[in-house]
């Protein structure tokens, strides 16, 4: 057996064992391409038109306000948006579980929806796109085994695709659409395979980002960066002597100064420390609808003193490393929302072809598999055949005959 066999067989092997996995995250990752756009037009709470003064309420205002409708439950953080869009204040707890989110108007705190996780449809879709709606200790080892096997299919793929010679190279490139149906298909898993390879890899890589912890800490030592890439959030020191003020106003506080400083802000998020040890989590949003271009800075509860520490997730955008900036980019690249509409029409489209490929390579099996069968069913007979016809003898004994 060639290597170019063993490839092949291996291909095929392991894309029977993981297709139908495949097949899940592909199409829930189509549904999820456009979520934003989605809720921007089924959900009108998310909106709010500002008044001709602008003035919004203080976080602690909010705070206030959602909490009064989710008695008992204690805001974690709140989440301004762009002008013209509701603020969000949101509720998590791990036991018992629960995750909502208080959608109000930031000017007039007027309460415009209560989200509950369990409610939403986008969220039912993502649970299967990273769980396959199995338990997270179960699913989430299955889907990135299968996302590994994804990307060993598509680099063994175009090793199988790769053309011979130069004539062979240009039916690679289309498909031939005047063909016999089986054909066809084969041309779509070939041809469309080569066209999506580029953003099927960017898939399989930011996925095993959140799927491996050594993938994710491979990858971010591979393009230089240092130390660990896990999200951490700096504790307070809790010997420090307190401001003579609660919690939510030294929010306010850190809010009005934040605003001050990033007068181009385009969202500004800030948490609700509960515990004494936990500091003061924000990000300031340059650009609305991405993750990437944020600046992270953790601040004391007690003495509202800035908390240095090293990660991909703190500091200014700007001054942070290559390393640093690609980890910031990883769900962005991964929905293609750092090229704006045109990037998530593309993820859309190379999902729709990543589902499709479990598809269009069982058939090609299938159809291999039957023809095979065919060939041996019709072996034995010419054999048959071939050892009971008489043979002429040879001219001398016929010579001896005589």
């Amino acid at each position: 057996m060639t290597g170019k066999q063993l490839i092949g067989k291996l291909h095929l092997w392991l894309g029977m064992t993981s297709g139908l996995i495949v097949f899940v995250i592909a199409v829930t990752g189509c549904i999820l391409a456009f979520e934003q756009e989605i809720k921007n037009v089924t959900q009108p709470y998310r909106f709010a038109e500002a008044p001709a003064t602008g003035k919004l309420l203080l976080p602690s205002e909010l705070k206030a306000k959602a909490e009064a409708v989710l008695p008992g439950k204690t805001a974690n953080g709140v989440l301004y948006n762009e002008p013209g869009r509701s603020a969000d204040v949101g509720f998590y707890n791990a036991d018992p579980e629960y995750y909502y989110v208080v959608y109000l108007n930031p000017y007039s705190g007027e309460v415009l929806k209560i989200w509950n996780e369990d409610e939403d449809f986008f969220h039912f879709i993502l649970h299967g796109h990273y769980y396959l709606w199995l338990p997270p200790t179960i699913g989430q080892p299955v889907v990135a085994s299968a996302t590994l096997i994804f990307l060993f299919l598509l680099i063994s793929g175009m090793v199988l695709w790769w053309p011979k010679n130069k004539s062979a190279a240009k039916q690679r490139f289309s498909i031939k659409w005047n063909a016999a149906w089986r054909r066809k298909n084969y041309d779509l898993h070939n041809v469309l395979g080569f066209y999506m390879l580029a953003v099927g890899l960017m898939f399989a890589i930011t996925g095993l980002v959140w799927g491996f912890q050594w993938f994710s800490e491979g990858l971010y030592k591979v393009t230089g960066g240092e130390g660990s890439p896990a999200y951490v959030i700096p504790p307070s020191d809790t010997t420090a002597a307190r401001l003579n003020t609660s919690v939510a106003n030294a929010v306010d506080k850190l809010w009005l100064k934040l605003r001050q400083e990033n007068p181009t802000q385009q969202g500004i998020n800030l948490s609700f420390p509960k515990l004494p040890a936990e500091s003061i989590y924000s990000y300031v949003n340059y650009r609305p609808g991405t993750y990437y271009k944020v600046d992270y800075h953790y601040f004391d509860q007690h003495t509202l003193k800035e908390i240095k520490h090293k990660g991909p997730y703190t500091g200014n955008y700007a001054d942070a490393g290559v390393a640093d900036k690609l980890r910031r980019m990883n769900y962005d690249l991964h929905v293609g929302a750092i090229w704006g509409l045109p990037g998530k029409i593309l993820a859309f489209l190379a999902s729709l072809i990543c589902a499709s490929m479990p598809v269009t390579g069982f058939i090609i099996w299938w159809g291999r598999r039957k023809k095979a069968k065919k060939s041996a069913r019709s072996r034995p007979a010419s054999r048959i055949a071939t050892h009971t016809a008489p043979k002429p003898a040879p001219a001398y004994l016929m010579r001896n005959r005589v």
